[in-house]
């Protein structure tokens, strides 16, 4: 057993965890679907490697994700801190605070109602004859799905709202007693202690055992964290103890953050705060982990990326599922199976672990921890031609502040490429896709020192709460159409069943004026003399030698990925 534990810290992060575990539960209901696609049901893909079997307190044979869950108290919406299957807590909740007097007071915390989509679900597995947990039994006779996918589009405010997975109740841990609001806690400052006050480290920590212990032989973790604001803090003290706990075990972090997160500051003093906390934040968590993927643009609605697709950038339920399909399918290699008695050599290849996709970015040739994020989605045919799109040539980036004009031959990639067709509604093989990809570098003007392909026949499922984001030219399996739909402007689940995807992660130069503008800004505002934002930092609890660590740090980054920059202290 080759086992992964996913950590998922903070809001946005949930978000994206949210979608991911939805895209793996729709895997394990179409598997066992003798309607489905055959794609499906011969995916070769061991599940066991991200879920765990387990039992209930009634004795009801369990199988949930292996996953460690962190966010702000009440972040649950309407569910349980315990989750779906271990006794749902049918009052309301009690949060007790003490203020700077002293005095204690309880607020008592109602449960939030259950949307359509929640409430079909629990008439599906429960039946009309249960209430609901927060006391509503007035429920429609019937749920239609159009109604539900409506709700959906309107009325998503936590990451639980559209999640369809049960989880255990380990899983899901929330912050209480931090003494501000999440808008306060906006910061790497604010973040820093969270972790280690109180009984909080040692809470989550134990929670964390309670998966790895049980695994038989765990490749690595997949961390998410929403570094936009003070989670990068609390992430930075739990990677530390990762590293201190788990030598030999690879992390492969994810920071993500929404579009909304990059909204123009107000103020100068706004903009210096933000800046430190980006230099900060990524200065902070990179040295606990093998390898770091940043993954959110500033505007992922105009992005290229997004080219077929309808995002509502201020909408984290959609731009949370653009990056949680691509985690998805940069993730499949880990759990590919390949050699056994079902398995077809023309249907899946290229599986690999954790540890050999980090060395194989992260050390070969120089060590550049740092990874670009590319996706394409859908996945356009291996012969189609719509506006002269090629497999390669339609992966765009989702990491920002990236230059692909500069030319890299040290490059390192790893593609996976899943449910493509080859022309029409044929799945492309195996075979069909290495020759393409291989075609496609010879006709490059550059090329990378190394690709890693990984290839599946099984494409994306989109599940019912999967957002409505896809335009009119992306038909029912996902194919790019000649001409577009009319009457519609973004179909959803109901009218997109499955897409094909390709995503890649690269280590290139192509990540420098991300690092550059990390290291200048540190310099420019923490760490010169007069620098405007040097008591900022102090009041974030870093001392002068700490910031020179970190400059010193980046500096290398920089250097190693290219001998010959200079940075200036003024570099933007």
């Amino acid at each position: 057993m080759r086992e992964i534990v996913t950590l998922q810290v903070g809001g946005f992060a949930n978000f994206v965890g949210s979608h991911f575990w939805n895209f793996q539960d729709e895997l394990l209901g179409l598997a066992l679907d003798p309607h489905a696609d055959q794609a499906f049901s011969n995916q070769n893909l061991n599940m066991d490697v991200l879920y765990r079997t387990g039992e209930t307190h009634e004795g009801t044979v369990s199988y949930t994700p292996r996953l460690v869950s962190v966010d702000f108290q009440g972040s649950l919406g309407s569910m349980s801190s315990r989750g779906t299957l271990y006794g749902e807590n049918s009052h309301a909740e009690s949060n007790v605070s003490v203020a700077s007097d002293g005095n204690i007071s309880t607020h008592a915390l109602e449960p939030h109602k259950k949307n359509l989509f929640l409430q079909r679900l629990h008439v599906e597995e429960h039946g009309n004859s249960t209430l609901l947990n927060d006391g509503n039994s007035s429920l429609p006779k019937e749920i239609h799905d159009n109604d539900v996918v409506e709700s959906l589009q309107n009325d998503v405010q936590f990451w639980t709202d559209f999640s369809k997975v049960h989880y255990h109740h380990q899983s899901l841990y929330e912050l209480t007693g931090l003494g501000m609001d999440a808008q306060e806690f906006d910061n790497y400052g604010a973040g820093r202690d969270a972790f280690t006050e109180g009984l909080r480290g040692e809470e989550i920590g134990d929670r964390l055992r309670f998966f790895v212990e049980e695994c038989d032989h765990i490749q690595g973790f997949q961390f998410i964290v929403d570094d936009s604001g003070g989670f990068s803090g609390l992430a930075a003290d739990f990677l530390e103890n990762i590293a201190d706990d788990y030598t030999n075990i690879p992390v492969l972090l994810y920071t993500v953050r929404g579009p909304v997160s990059h909204v123009n500051p107000r103020s100068r003093k706004q903009t210096v705060s933000r800046d430190l906390h980006d230099a900060v934040s990524f200065s902070r968590l990179s040295p606990f982990c093998k390898l770091i993927i940043p993954i959110g643009l500033p505007s992922l609605s105009t992005s290229k990326a997004a080219m077929n697709l309808n995002i509502k950038d201020e909408m984290l339920y959609h731009s949370s599922a653009v990056y949680a399909a691509a985690l998805h399918s940069i993730s499949l290699p880990f759990r590919m199976e390949q050699g056994g008695p079902t398995s077809d050599p023309r249907d899946i290849s290229g599986s690999m672990n954790v540890n050999e996709l980090v060395q194989m970015l992260a050390a070969q040739a120089r060590e550049n921890m740092v990874a670009i994020m590319d996706v394409a989605m859908p996945a356009p045919s291996l012969t189609g031609t719509q506006f002269n799109q090629t497999l390669l040539g339609s992966l765009q980036s989702l990491t920002p502040e990236i230059n692909e004009n500069l030319e890299d031959l040290q490059a390192v990639e790893s593609i996976c490429a899943h449910g493509t067709f080859s022309s029409g509604l044929k799945r492309a093989s195996v075979p069909e896709v290495k020759d393409m990809v291989e075609a496609s570098y010879k006709q490059a003007t550059s090329r990378p020192m190394f690709c890693h392909l990984s290839v599946a026949r099984c494409p994306l499922p989109i599940p019912l709460p999967f957002p409505s984001i896809f335009g009119n030219l992306v038909g029912q399996q996902g194919e790019l159409l000649g001409s577009p739909i009319s009457g519609f402007s973004s179909r959803g689940s109901l009218d997109v069943h499955s897409i094909p995807m390709a995503a890649r992660l690269r280590s290139s130069n192509a990540v420098l004026p991300y690092l550059d503008n990390r290291l200048g800004k540190l310099r420019r505002y923490g760490v010169e003399r007069g620098a405007p934002g040097a008591q900022l930092l102090r009041s974030w609890g870093f001392e002068q030698d700490e910031l020179q660590d970190m400059g010193e740090m980046l500096s290398k980054m920089v250097m190693t990925l290219n001998p010959e920059s200079l940075i200036s202290s003024d570099s933007d």
